[in-house]
């Protein structure tokens, strides 16, 4: 008589996802920045990689927006990794160890596989929901892609309520399936070497498992970054920027456990 299937044993630590309530955000954004404070130079020095991607964005949509779908594509490859650094430093810094920005440029080095697994997910992600966006351009407007201020007319004219809502719904799923797999996935993997799928499932169990924490930290996230995009010249970002980064390294801490 044939046995039923057993799964083997999981080998290696496992992950127990911890209690959260709703003031833990709050937390991890006041250690984020104690982080910010005590590598001052470190966190200069990603603020303004951020904010020179975010001004090469701001200047492609001004002028070709056709090609800011590419721009993003480019930045969702790069901006990963620079989070990395970032965590790299707050995983030195929790351990007693002195951050080095040498060795957050080059922590990627040893999670390289899993790290472009993921990033690969998320730029195909990133290019359906670009794909998702052109279809609803196309459903809703026969004169083709429209121009910046085209985008921008279209998006506050009130006739075209129909059009924004359908836009914002298809861009909400795209926006929360990407925050749902990466929310503490890259933090993870530099922290336990982990692959990319068990991250990113970890991600995911996070996400849906603390949903009402997870919607608060992430509707802080875009806060704070549509704060900085707001200030002259987006400078902002160059403090907002690293701030988040080292908060996001808190938010995995606080959210994820092991079992050794």
């Amino acid at each position: 008589m044939a046995q039923p299937y057993v799964a083997p044993a999981q080998e290696g630590p496992r992950a127990h996802l911890r209690w959260l309530s709703l003031r833990d955000p709050w937390r991890w954004l006041v250690l984020g920045f104690a982080d910010l404070r005590s590598s001052p130079g470190i966190a200069l020095f990603y603020g303004f990689a951020f904010w020179a991607m975010a001004q090469v964005l701001a200047w492609v949509f001004s002028r070709s927006p056709e090609y800011t779908l590419s721009m993003v594509s480019g930045c969702l490859l790069v901006g990963p990794f620079l989070a990395m650094g970032l965590y790299e430093v707050s995983r030195r810094r929790e351990a007693g160890q002195s951050p080095d920005l040498a060795a957050s440029l080059t922590c990627w080095d040893g999670h390289i596989k899993s790290m472009s697994m993921l990033v690969l997910v998320l730029m195909v992600l990133e290019l359906l929901w670009g794909r998702a966006s052109l279809v609803v351009f196309a459903v809703f407007f026969n004169t083709g892609m429209p121009s910046t201020t085209g985008v921008i007319e279209a998006i506050f004219n009130p006739e075209n309520i129909d059009f924004v809502a359908v836009y914002l719904l298809v861009g909400g799923i795209f926006a929360t399936l990407v925050y749902a797999i990466s929310a503490v996935s890259i933090p993870m993997i530099l922290d336990r070497d982990t692959d990319a799928i068990s991250a990113g499932i970890t991600s995911v169990r996070v996400f849906f498992g603390e949903l009402a924490v997870m919607l608060l930290w992430g509707l802080l996230l875009s806060a704070l970054v549509v704060l900085s995009f707001m200030s002259a010249w987006m400078l902002g970002l160059i403090v907002v920027g690293p701030w988040l980064g080292h908060a996001s390294w808190h938010a995995y801490r606080g959210s994820v456990s092991w079992e050794d």
